[in-house]
């Protein structure tokens, strides 16, 4: 004789009628042990209780409105092809002048680039000849602000030394500006010590 109560599962296949090679010693186990009788006919008042709860089927409106709140995730060629099916026309032979356009355009747009491609020497000029004009505006307008900062005088001087003056005057530049930030806060330092 087993001495053990019997586990919920096992109260399970009691109240599922289950038939088969286990069940006739839990059967037998419930006839002799009154608190697995107990339990299990406590569990049957309560399978029987839900089974009298009236059943309620949701509207079919449910699944929609359900669907609507969750976030779809869509692979990006589906979402292209359902894009490209809704701008299609649904006539078979609209359909066939649609695509005779979209390949002209295509065709079009190939010999265009081919043809850019196969013109690459004037291309190269136009590039160069546009990037030599920027680069010239560019150096125009450094030195006109160049001059406006120094002054003309030392620009001329800076512009006479080359890249080694201009490196200079820059340097200078900089020691003068944190030169004045110093006193500033030297100042600003003094000041609030002699309130205080």
């Amino acid at each position: 004789m087993n001495h053990r109560h019997l586990l919920p599962d096992e109260i399970d296949l009691l109240l599922d009628d289950e038939v088969g090679f286990g069940v006739t010693p839990l059967r037998a186990h419930v006839r002799e042990c009154a608190r697995c009788s107990a339990l299990v006919d406590e569990a049957r008042v309560a399978v029987d209780a839900l089974e009298a709860v009236p059943h309620f089927a949701p509207s079919h409106l449910f699944s929609d409105r359900v669907m609507a709140g969750v976030p779809v995730f869509v692979p990006w060629h589906v979402a292209a092809r359902d894009a490209a099916e809704r701008w299609l026309p649904q006539a078979r032979r609209t359909r066939y002048i649609v695509a005779g356009l979209a390949t002209s355009v295509a065709s079009l747009v190939t010999l265009a680039i081919l043809w850019v491609a196969t013109q690459t020497d004037a291309l190269v000029l136009a590039t160069g000849a546009a990037g030599g004009e920027l680069r010239s505006v560019a150096m125009d307008a450094g030195q006109r602000a160049l001059a406006a900062i120094l002054g003309e005088q030392a620009f001329r001087l800076v512009q006479g030394a080359g890249p080694l003056g201009i490196a200079v005057a820059l340097g200078i530049l900089v020691l003068a500006t944190a030169g004045s930030v110093a006193g500033f806060r030297a100042l600003a330092l003094a000041s609030s010590r002699r309130r205080a």
